[in-house]
């Protein structure tokens, strides 16, 4: 059954949920359940009034209606949207319904999909708004979990029995058991047999030599995970459920674990990843004055394979920018394009400038990401150059300032695609019409002919300089 977007590799949705009790216990929405279950997990929103809408749906969202296409066939209608992983139907009664159907409320109990009774007040919008507004505060809620992960894993690394103290924080962030091969060291509660078994056939197959780099299962009511270290040893969790955040925050504690059981430890190139752990500077620990490139990177492969396609261990497995996916990476080997990722990479750098690489590997990877390419690379153009980037960016933001990132996404997406409608639809995941509206739109809030080259030469500028 579909569902929401998860993790290709560990099959967790990708962000939080909003829960119906969070919509329902908004009073300013004053909606009502009617039918079905009451604890669903709602991933977006979709308004339509088709007969059958499931070939649109992806799965987890909360589909709107005003009751137009449930009306001939109700329980048919149910049964398409339950088959297509929706997580709930909300319906707006008035102007076609005085109230929900009886028959319609019927067919959401026999199929389990929740119903919910949108007053005649409340706008599908605004169903829409709160719960891009929830999910927003998840994300961010997440991303604070990860981020306090993080800091708590690398202060139990300095402990002076490291090991132990980053198994017993590791496994209190998951809720859940974790688990060191060999030697058995572990933290947690015990695991039921079934699930201990599974964990441990998945500890010898990732530490084997040739096997893969990470692994999962499930069994005996447990999500389960192993993440090879250096020397054939595997770290193992088990929990009885996982949250978005948790394979970074696994990822975080088998890089620490990697270099406290290493029998050659890294040297500079450990003490360095440390350090960007810990948020320090890392030029001081590298080991060779460069060249240096710094790597941003956004796709749907195992970061550290990644990493050791391009010939380092300096890993950070986030990006600086909280709204971004993604990692960060140092290499000496001048990067190329690596299946399943789009890369955006410095100019040269000696360890001194790495702050400003960073920066530059940023920008580049937004600019591969515009331009659909795998890989960008920054070149510093002549205007960037004269204009220093203070004023720089006062310049663009004072020129963008009318503009929502919604539509400065568009509008850099269509320079990028030199006014291309279609391909700049494509690039964006929209329909054509919704790139004219908002560019439409985009133009009247500027004031400005994006038919003129000078127009659009400006404002390029003024979006890589405000980051889009």
């Amino acid at each position: 059954m579909p569902g929401p977007p998860r993790d290709p590799e560990y099959g967790e949705p990708l962000t939080p949920p909003v829960l119906l009790a969070s919509l329902l216990g908004d009073r300013e929405l004053g909606l009502r359940h009617l039918a079905g279950p009451a604890n669903a997990g709602v991933h977006g929103v979709h308004a339509s009034e088709m007969p059958d809408p499931s070939p649109y749906l992806l799965g987890g969202e909360l589909l709107l209606t005003a009751g137009a296409g449930p009306a001939d066939d109700p329980d048919g209608y149910v049964a398409r949207l339950a088959g297509a992983g929706a997580a709930a139907l909300g319906f707006g009664v008035a102007p076609v319904h005085e109230e929900v159907p009886a028959a319609l409320a019927e067919a959401c109990a026999r199929h389990g999909l929740p119903l919910l009774e949108v007053p005649p007040r409340t706008p599908f919008s605004a169903v829409a708004r709160a719960v891009g507004r929830l999910m927003a505060e998840a994300r961010t809620r997440e991303l604070r979990r990860v981020t306090e992960a993080q800091q708590a894993l690398a202060a139990a690394a300095a402990r002076p029995d490291p090991v132990p103290a980053v198994l017993a924080r590791l496994a209190a962030t998951l809720g859940g058991s974790v688990a060191l091969w060999p030697g058995g060291r572990a933290a947690g509660p015990e695991l039921p047999a079934p699930a201990w078994e599974a964990l441990s056939a998945l500890l010898a197959r990732v530490g084997r030599e040739g096997g893969p780099a990470t692994a999962t299962d499930r069994a005996g009511g447990h999500h389960l995970a192993a993440y090879a270290l250096a020397g054939r040893a595997a770290l193992g969790t088990a929990t009885p459920a996982r949250a978005p955040g948790d394979h970074t925050v696994a990822s975080v504690a088998a890089v620490l674990l990697t270099l406290l059981t290493a029998e050659r430890p890294a040297g500079a190139e450990a003490a360095a990843l440390t350090r960007l752990l810990l948020g320090g500077d890392p030029a001081g620990a590298l080991a060779t004055d460069g060249p240096w490139y710094a790597v941003h990177a956004r796709g749907s492969g195992d970061p550290q394979a990644l990493a050791a396609a391009l010939g380092t261990v300096l890993l950070d497995p986030q990006l600086p920018d909280p709204h971004e996916g993604g990692v960060r990476l140092l290499t000496d080997r001048e990067p190329e394009a690596q299946p399943g990722w789009r890369l955006g990479v410095s100019a040269p750098a000696a360890p001194a400038g790495l702050a400003t690489a960073d920066a530059q590997a940023g920008r580049a990877l937004r600019r591969a990401e515009a331009a659909r390419t795998p890989l960008a690379r920054h070149t510093e153009s002549g205007l960037a150059g004269l204009v220093g980037a203070a004023e720089a960016r006062a310049h663009a933001e004072s020129l963008l300032g009318p503009l929502s990132p919604a539509l400065r996404e568009t509008l850099r997406g269509w320079l990028a695609h030199h006014g291309n409608w279609d391909r700049t639809a494509t690039a964006l995941g929209v329909h054509r019409n919704t790139v004219r509206q908002r560019i439409t739109r985009a133009a009247e809030l500027l004031g400005r002919d994006l038919d003129d080259p000078d127009v659009r030469m400006e404002l390029w500028f003024a979006l890589r300089v405000a980051g889009g």
